[in-house]
């Protein structure tokens, strides 16, 4: 086959793949939505190869669109403008399933605020905590990464949590934090700080209203489990 016939043939399996995701992007395996979306950045170059090993360094379509930028270069063949596509698509998905969650009070949204943080933390390397400041009517009012640790392990600061509620004016705070091991089940430090922050608030008239964990293999609410 020669050239032509080659791009002749790359062109119409472009084409074809556009077709199905115009008339049903449902339809499309996770490595045909990669290959589209890398394709916009590479018009030229057949980008299912990347597309798929893409998907086998980073587990899956949710631990690539978790990558962060430089990891997503250090595989060969991504560029700045392929990187771009996908963390472009991840922060659109990632903006969607926010507005979903400060569109209504969040203790009446619950499963929106799963669907945010699952997509936004369950993949991370390591380990966040983040608090979500909620309003005297549970709005979301803030929404901020306080620390950020090693494989197994974030820095939670008592004082800083609640020295920060007082600050934004919280009336209550819904704690977060992911497990990089993929097992959101909580450990005993996990518990007590929990346990040390709703004290501190208790005194400050800020409520805590549960301490989420966030892991691949699910979510763990602390209060659902009776452990606070």
């Amino acid at each position: 086959m020669g050239d032509a016939d080659g791009q002749e043939d790359h062109a119409g399996h472009r084409a074809r793949l556009r077709a199905r995701l115009l008339a049903d992007p449902k339809g499309l395996l996770d490595h045909e939505l990669v290959e589209y979306l890398l394709a916009l950045a590479i018009p030229r170059r057949d980008t299912k190869p990347l597309a798929k090993a893409l998907l086998t360094e980073f587990g899956g379509l949710g631990g690539l669109f978790a990558a962060e930028a430089d990891a997503l270069r250090r595989v060969d063949g991504m560029g700045d403008g392929a990187a771009a596509a996908i963390r472009i698509a991840c922060a659109a998905a990632n903006r969607l399933l926010a507005t979903e969650v400060a569109a209504r009070p969040i203790l009446g949204n619950w499963q929106a605020l799963l669907d945010y943080l699952r997509a936004d933390m369950a993949h991370h390397g390591v380990e966040r905590f983040r608090v979500l400041h909620l309003s005297t009517r549970n709005m979301l009012i803030r929404d901020e990464v306080m620390s950020q640790g090693t494989l197994d392990e974030a820095a939670v600061h008592v004082r800083e949590v609640i020295r920060r509620a007082l600050e934004i004016g919280s009336a209550a705070i819904i704690l977060v934090h992911n497990h990089p091991s993929g097992d959101p089940s909580p450990s005993r430090a996990d518990i007590e700080v929990t346990r040390s922050i709703i004290e501190a608030g208790k005194r400050l008239n800020i409520a805590v209203h549960d301490h989420l964990i966030i892991g691949t293999r699910g979510h763990v609410s602390l209060r659902a489990q009776g452990l606070i």
